[in-house]
């Protein structure tokens, strides 16, 4: 749990302020609150708290949590603050368009205890995180050239154990679980070994930065996130920008892992024939490393089985790749999968 968390709750109505403390009060975090819009941003601008959330209502007089928002996203000093909208309204068009303005979530009154906790938790912890990773950055720049390398690898060390935390972390939030996780990166790391111009560098960074490739689906409403059914164009559009959302968190390291996992979650739903997402790269304008955990999360996700489908045998899912050849995937990819078949079988037999 992260400390010393400070939150921001800004609410019209003091009942409504007054139940998200309570329920949140079990972790900790330091609150303050405004009333109204003005307030809040006349808080934000003049306080020198360190604000980790905010807790923003939509509906309220004067200016509306929106135009809040839109305020909060134009001033650089804290337009990084994760911004979570609290509203009785559910519609797809008002939950869209708090996503455009910068919000990273949203929760409908009356809250749930479990779901308010989880989800405050969940852009503590990242907020929290990406902070950090800011901070090593600038630590690393003050350090002089002989005591570089050595920080280097303590510093890569701390991300390795960072990824893990937050792939942990995506794991109760997410669809995803952790063996398919460590497949998928087993997989990607022996796609890398095998490609011709790729090196045990290369596998080593695939390993330990593709279990971030669906660390964006935390920013994703927890009901599109686990619907049954298929998704309305609207919510796929949703759906889609857990890769955008997983770059902006990320692109900003200097770090080599944090660096190749912002490329991997944004690029992994790219498709050779230019028909993914969310760029419709095409061919090699697509990163390899997004090309390769591209086909393995596939392979792993049609051989196993999920909450919304049973596992496809084996043969079943290699002809779904071949068909795809060309289209989904690189070419040369899915020949190296087809020509080593047995080691990858190994991998994805694993329980």
């Amino acid at each position: 749990m992260p400390m010393n968390a400070k939150i921001l709750i800004v609410d019209d109505v003091a009942d409504n302020i007054q139940v998200a403390m309570n329920l949140l009060r079990e972790d900790n975090y330091a609150f303050s609150f405004a009333n109204d819009g003005h307030k809040a941003l006349s808080m934000l601008d003049n306080e020198e708290t360190d604000y980790d959330l905010i807790l923003l209502d939509i509906m309220m007089p004067g200016i509306d949590g929106f135009e809040v928002c839109r305020q909060i996203k134009s001033r650089p000093a804290i337009r990084d603050i994760p911004i979570v909208f609290l509203t009785a309204r559910s519609d797809v068009d008002s939950i869209s368009k708090g996503f455009e303005l910068g919000g990273v979530d949203y929760v409908t009154k009356p809250f749930h205890s479990a779901e308010l906790l989880a989800r405050v938790r969940t852009h503590v912890q990242l907020y929290q995180a990406k902070k950090w990773l800011k901070q090593q950055n600038i630590n690393l720049e003050t350090h002089n050239k002989f005591n570089e390398q050595r920080l280097l690898s303590e510093l890569e060390a701390s991300q390795k154990d960072l990824i893990w935390l937050l792939t942990e972390l995506m794991e109760s939030t997410s669809d995803e679980t952790g063996k398919h996780i460590r497949r998928v990166a087993e997989l990607s790391s022996l796609l890398a070994k095998l490609h011709p111009t790729l090196n045990d560098d290369d596998a080593d960074t695939l390993y330990h930065a593709s279990p971030m490739h669906d660390i964006g689906k935390m920013t994703v409403p927890h009901e599109i996130l686990h619907k049954a059914g298929r998704y309305t164009p609207e919510e796929f559009d949703i759906m889609k920008k857990h890769t955008t959302n997983a770059y902006q968190l990320l692109a900003g390291s200097k770090r080599k892992l944090t660096k190749a996992a912002a490329i991997i979650a944004h690029e992994h739903h790219e498709k050779w024939d230019g028909s993914g997402y969310p760029r419709g790269l095409k061919a090699a304008d697509i990163h390899i490393y997004g090309r390769i955990v591209a086909i393995a999360d596939v392979l792993d996700a049609l051989t196993h089985k999920r909450c919304y489908k049973d596992a496809w045998e084996l043969e079943e899912a290699i002809d779904f790749i071949k068909i795809h050849r060309g289209s989904h995937f690189d070419p040369q990819l899915v020949d190296l999968l087809t020509e080593n078949l047995d080691a990858f079988v190994t991998i994805l037999e694993q329980s």
